[in-house]
């Protein structure tokens, strides 16, 4: 503008004196879902306080964990789940994200594309939708603010070099980063990426602005369109 365990089952072994009226235990049989979904299931009905069957329900309808991860209150809502305990999931959820990584911080210099990745990932790698993000940097590229310029679709986000500029100029910035996320995961840049960098490379020429970079954030990592050539 991205833990696995192991089952073991031991074999079971015969009562040593079961009275001869007590019926056969039924077989065991292995769970159809993984250690981990069965985790998801268990913590989420723990901060929910509810049933593993309707925490099951509530992961379903929100599109899994990560859909809940990125939910506003009222979608947690929507979903059937208590306002209190709506407010307690989306504040855990944030606590989560910035113990991931802390957004940019006025004054703080930004000394290349991993730390931008470092900053922004938690806030992009999981959203469902593009979002396009503008770091205004000072003659040192220390960071001034960092500011949600569009919020698109799962396909894309519509940009205005106008409107991308504007709050630069009136806070005096001095260069800019532009950072966005690609819902699908794969941070590798569209051609409609690079399209767009060059355009806003050019008014950045205009305004004296220039584009030190555009990051591009996934679930896989993060792909540097300044490192690449613009390409």
């Amino acid at each position: 503008m991205n833990d696995s365990e192991t089952l073991t089952i031991e074999p079971e072994t015969e009562a040593a004196s079961a009275p001869p009226s007590t019926p056969p235990a039924a077989p065991r049989t292995k769970s159809t879902r993984s250690p981990s979904a069965d985790a998801t299931v268990r913590l989420l009905a723990e901060l929910v306080g509810t049933t593993a069957g309707r925490a099951t329900e509530i992961l379903r309808a929100l599109g899994g964990v990560h859909g809940i991860a990125y939910a506003t209150e009222p979608d947690l809502r929507a979903a059937a789940i208590p306002p209190g305990r709506a407010r307690l999931v989306h504040a855990a959820f944030e606590l989560a994200r910035l113990s991931i990584g802390q957004p940019p911080q006025r004054g703080q210099r930004l000394a290349g594309s991993s730390e931008v990745w470092t900053h922004m990932r938690a806030r992009l790698a999981g959203q469902p939708v593009e979002e396009f993000w503008a770091i205004a940097l000072d003659v040192r590229h220390r960071v001034l603010f960092d500011r949600l310029v569009a919020r698109g679709s799962l396909t894309g986000v519509e940009i205005h070099p106008r409107d991308v500029f504007r709050p630069l100029i009136k806070a005096g910035a001095a260069a800019v980063i532009f950072c966005h996320n690609h819902p699908s995961g794969d941070p590798s840049p569209s051609r409609s990426d690079v399209e767009l960098t060059t355009r806003l490379r050019e008014v950045g020429e205009l305004c004296g602005i220039p584009v030190l970079d555009h990051v591009v954030v996934g679930f896989e990592g993060y792909a540097s369109l300044a490192e690449r050539g613009w390409r």
